[in-house]
C-alpha cells in the first residue's frame, strides 16, 4: 500500500452479498462492489485495495495495517459494527481518515443493529445507500485527500 491507496475493508457475511437477504442488502455482490470501488477510486487517481473477512482480529489487523501512509479507509464492519470495541479501538488508532459505510440503513432496522461502537471514531458515515455508498465514501476520501 502507498500514498494513493484507498482500503477497503468488508467485515462478516459480505462475502455472501447478492444471496443473503438480496430484499435487504440488493442483487449486487462483492465482485461488483470491487469493481465499483476499483472505478472510483481510479477516477480520482487512487488505487482501490478490497478485502473481506469474517474474521474479528483479522479486521483488526487490516485496520491497523492501513492506519498511516494512505488516502484512508472505507470500512462495513457489518455485525462487528453493533459488538466489536477491538474494531472501534483499532479505528480510533488510524492516522487516516475512516468512513463508515453501511448498505441498509442500520438507523431502520432491528434495534440491536441501530448502535455502532464505530460512529464517534470514524471521519465520515454513508449508510443505506445501497452498494453506490462505497464509491460515495471512495469519492469523499479522495476529496478530503485533494482539500488538505
Amino acid at each position: 500500500m502507498d500514498a494513493r491507496t484507498v482500503l477497503v475493508l468488508n467485515g462478516p457475511n459480505l462475502n455472501l452479498l447478492g444471496e443473503r437477504e438480496p430484499e435487504v442488502y440488493g442483487h449486487e455482490t462483492l465482485a461488483d462492489v470491487e469493481r465499483l470501488c476499483a472505478q472510483t477510486a481510479e477516477r480520482h487517481g487512487l488505487v482501490a485495495d478490497v478485502r473481506q473477512t469474517n474474521h474479528e482480529g483479522v479486521l483488526v489487523d487490516q485496520v491497523q495495517e492501513g492506519r498511516r501512509g494512505i488516502v484512508g479507509i472505507v470500512l462495513n464492519a457489518a455485525g462487528y459494527t453493533h459488538t466489536s470495541v477491538a474494531l472501534r479501538d483499532a479505528v480510533s488508532a488510524c492516522r487516516v481518515p475512516v468512513v463508515e459505510v453501511h448498505i441498509s440503513d442500520i438507523r431502520a432496522r432491528e434495534p440491536f443493529r441501530r448502535h455502532s461502537y464505530l460512529t464517534d471514531v470514524c471521519a465520515h458515515h454513508v449508510i443505506g445507500r445501497g452498494v453506490a455508498g462505497y464509491a460515495e465514501a471512495v469519492t469523499w476520501l479522495a476529496e478530503q485527500r485533494d482539500a488538505g
